[in-house]
């Protein structure tokens, strides 16, 4: 490969340097800012030798390389452009800096609300099976263990305030103990249970401005949106405090200040106000769905998907958490199953019916990925390419949210969707399995009669590549399998949350949700390539297979925190050799997923590969079956 030559490529079908607002790379990709995104040739990308892949994500233009080769290419392509290296953190500064406002204030609520959505999964899950049990077997209510699990299944929305609140003071840089104790203030046991006032139960005024506007002694527990205001504010006020208050009394009246501050302001003005703004949203959102005929969902199950090309879905979770904290009544949820389903029943066409056995072998894997309710590689990597399966999604997702509309679906917990949704819909089983099968149907049918695969794509594939490329060779291996290197789970990849790994661009192969924080050497081999950040390494095992073992998804934002190589490049190693280790609770509690993709990533050289493990996986273990061609 020259790679001169694609990094020079690349800069023209991006819009020439004056088109480049800042570049990186990573372990497979590069990541790149852009001036104008129209300017972007992005067909003529796919078609670059070298370019396995193209899709925008958080404000980047990411292009996929592949290991080993996508830093040759990036020392080039810098070179080209004039410009200098950038770190993958100023490559995000620069890609949030360019977004629009609301775009940032959208990722913000998702990033708040993705690292508690574990907690609401957990308690709705015990919720729907609660109810589930209980109208199966009535007198289990009266049991001593159905109370015990009862206080189990809604701590997480009786304490919802303290858990946003500790997110949103790590979002926001404040000290999350401080937003923690805000958090409480807000559901103080002196305040009157807001639950129990909107029974009915009496108030009495808190706080009176000249009495013109009496504040009752309300708590806000199931809220939301004021929770955030307040911590937003209580953050503030502590970083200025840190600037202003000197060292000596710092750690005695920052915290003090910024606590007594907030704690007014937000029991005095913020709370009412915003309080009553999450209400006007929520009811808002609770008439759209409720417009008869099921009009009102059948609109948000059609434009829901461009919100997730948007990037601004993440402020739906706002509005599923208040509709749980209400009357534990999700009805948001089957529209985005619905919406997701749709999407995913459309790439399914798609692989269906090309005749490309490129998009075909990124089409299944995308679309078993949106059924399990991870929608991003079949969206990014099937559907808005093609546009048309994209519309056909748009229409059978809303077919089957006014399905759910119609039919009074709702889940309990929000975070689940696609098949894993019939956990937390156990009171309308039936409807929410018609939503699926309805959304599935006519995106399916739609997009197999809409589709075409695009006659320069059909010319592309049948036509003899330069002899210069075409390998005159294909190696031969020992072994029929791959072994593990991580204790663990085995994952398919199409389940890997991240559209590179999940639609297999880079190679196929399997990944391995780890239980130890260990990589070792499947088998003898030589260290092709170890990544600076150690989150990633290449392998050339002496029986030929190349493998790339990623530790984790966008773990190279950690530049090498959390990460320790007992390995260097271009060094021998034996099968079992502990290669790399990683602080696995570490990276977790910096949010960011361990699942590790193992992959062949010269997938050609083989007949066959299949993942071999099932279930758990010790190192050594069987996990790729790769029978050699």
């Amino acid at each position: 490969m020259d790679h001169r030559k694609c990094a020079s490529e690349i800069l023209d079908a991006i819009g020439g340097r004056e088109n480049l607002a800042s570049a990186a790379h990573c372990a497979t990709r590069l990541r790149l800012v852009i001036a104008d995104n129209g300017k972007v040739k992005k067909s003529t990308l796919e078609e670059l030798d070298g370019v396995k892949g193209v899709f925008e994500a958080a404000g980047q233009l990411q292009i996929i390389i592949g290991t080993g080769t996508v830093n040759k290419v990036y020392d080039e392509f810098i070179s080209l452009a004039g410009i200098e290296a950038a770190s993958k953190e100023d490559v995000k500064k620069a890609a949030a800096a360019k977004s629009p406002f609301y775009k940032r204030a959208v990722k913000t609520l998702g990033d708040i609300f993705v690292p508690i959505i574990p907690a609401i999964v957990a308690t709705g899950l015990l919720n729907g099976l609660l109810g589930g049990l209980s109208r199966a077997f009535p007198d289990m209510a009266n049991s001593q263990f159905f109370t015990l699990l009862n206080i189990f299944s809604n701590a997480a929305l009786v304490f919802l305030p303290i858990l946003i609140a500790v997110s949103a003071a790590k979002i926001f840089g404040g000290n999350q103990y401080l937003g923690a104790v805000i958090g409480m203030i807000m559901i103080h046991p002196d305040l009157v249970n807001a639950w129990s006032v909107s029974s009915g139960a009496e108030t009495t005024t808190l706080w009176s401005w000249f009495g013109l506007w009496d504040i009752q002694n309300t708590g806000y527990q199931g809220h939301v949106i004021p929770v955030i205001i307040a911590v937003l504010l209580m953050s503030t006020i502590e970083k200025w405090l840190h600037k202003k208050v000197p060292d000596i009394i710092d750690l005695f009246v920052t915290p003090l200040v910024s606590v007594l501050v907030t704690a007014f302001l937000t029991m005095t003005v913020i709370g009412p106000v915003f309080s009553q703004v999450e209400t006007w949203v929520l009811d808002g959102a609770k008439a759209l769905i409720a417009i008869p005929l099921g009009i009102g969902a059948f609109i948000m199950g059609g434009v829901y998907a461009p919100t997730v090309v948007a990037g601004v879905h993440h402020m739906y979770n706002a509005i599923e958490l208040a509709m749980i904290a209400d009357n534990v009544q999700n009805t948001w949820m089957p529209i985005a199953t619905a919406a997701n389903v749709a999407q995913g029943a459309a790439a399914l066409a798609v692989a269906f019916k090309t005749k490309q056995q490129k998009t075909r072998s990124l089409a299944f894997p995308a679309s078993l990925s949106a059924f399990m309710g991870i929608t991003e590689p079949a969206i990014f990597g099937v559907n808005v390419r093609y546009v048309k399966p994209f519309i056909a999604g748009m229409i059978g997702g809303a077919c089957g949210a006014a399905v759910a509309s119609l039919m009074k679906v709702y889940a309990t917990a929000n975070g689940v969707t696609g098949i894993f949704g019939f956990l937390i819909t156990t009171d309308c089983f039936v409807g929410y399995l018609l939503t699926f099968l309805v959304a599935a149907a006519v995106a399916f049918v739609l997009s197999y009669i809409m589709y075409k695969d695009p006659e320069d794509a059909e010319k592309t594939e049948t036509a003899p590549r330069n002899d210069s490329t075409v390998k005159t060779e294909i190696k031969t291996f020992d072994t029929d399998f791959i072994y593990s290197p991580l204790k663990g789970t085995a994952v398919a990849m199409a389940d890997v949350p991240d559209e590179t790994f999940a639609t297999e661009v880079l190679g196929k192969g399997t990944a391995v949700q780890p239980t130890e924080g260990k990589v070792v050497a499947p088998a003898d081999g030589v260290v092709s390539m170890l990544f600076d950040t150690h989150h990633a390494i290449g392998l050339t095992l002496d029986n030929g297979a190349e493998l790339l073992i990623h530790i984790g998804i966008n773990t190279v934002e950690l530049n090498g925190e959390g990460f320790t190589a007992h390995i260097s490049d271009g060094e021998r190693f034996t099968a079992g050799q502990t290669l790399i280790t990683f602080d696995k609770a570490l990276i977790e509690s910096k949010g960011y997923k361990t699942i590790t993709p193992v992959i062949l990533t010269e997938p050609d050289n083989y007949v066959t590969i299949e993942k071999a493990a099932d279930g758990k996986v010790d190192f050594l273990d069987k996990l790729i079956a790769a029978k050699k061609a």
